[in-house]
């Protein structure tokens, strides 16, 4: 388990959470289909191979650009508000790492700026049912556990993501198509906090690993 990514490590950590988030495209589609457009799985797919690709052929000094070019590739590619809230979480992000390492305190700013970011942009708060329920728990987690180490920190903003995902399905939406829903989207939890998640375990698995 390594407390310090360099660029090239970061670089790995990302595309795992890429390949995650494509091989759970299916997961994501039916996800939104329960409540929303059915759209969110194949957009997050397109995003993250284009993320990839992304990836393989720019450059990166800092490991903040590779957080920028992740986020450019998915505002360009996803399309729909997942494209533009999860381009702008990872750009946001990116906006804080001026390093060519990432450590604990690094990674837990990163997700806090990144959340800053994404409320600016949608207007949505936690508990509106949205990506933000699985984000912010993250943030908070890494923050409270950045002086234990990044593998430390990182696992625990995963669950924590994944803990607040589960509990979106007792909240109504106030955004997208699940908002018409109304009660009847409870009991389904938020495709959006679904994809945290899957991204925040494939990173906290590969820095473990």
């Amino acid at each position: 388990m390594s407390d310090r990514l360099t660029v090239d490590q970061t670089k790995a950590a990302l595309v795992a959470a890429a390949d995650a988030i494509i091989a759970s495209t299916e997961r994501l589609t039916k996800a939104d289909q329960a409540i929303g457009d059915g759209d969110h799985g194949l957009g997050m797919a397109r995003g993250m191979k284009a993320a990839k690709e992304a990836l393989d052929k720019k450059p990166a000094a800092t490991v903040g650009d590779l957080f920028k070019t992740v986020g450019m590739a998915i505002v360009s590619t996803s399309g729909g508000a997942s494209g533009a809230v999860f381009g702008t979480l990872f750009t946001g992000a990116g906006k804080v790492l001026a390093a060519d390492t990432l450590d604990a305190e690094g990674f837990a700013t990163a997700l806090a700026e990144g959340q800053k970011a994404v409320q600016a942009r949608g207007k949505a708060e936690p508990g509106h049912k949205t990506m933000l329920d699985a984000l912010a728990p993250a943030a908070d987690a890494a923050r409270a556990h950045a002086g234990a180490g990044l593998p430390v920190a990182a696992r625990a903003a995963a669950k924590a993501a994944e803990e607040g995902a589960e509990r979106t399905k007792d909240m109504v939406a106030q955004f997208g198509r699940a908002r018409t829903l109304g009660d009847r989207a409870l009991g389904h939890p938020d495709p959006g906090a679904i994809s945290v998640t899957i991204i925040l375990d494939a990173f906290a698995s590969t820095i473990e690993g």
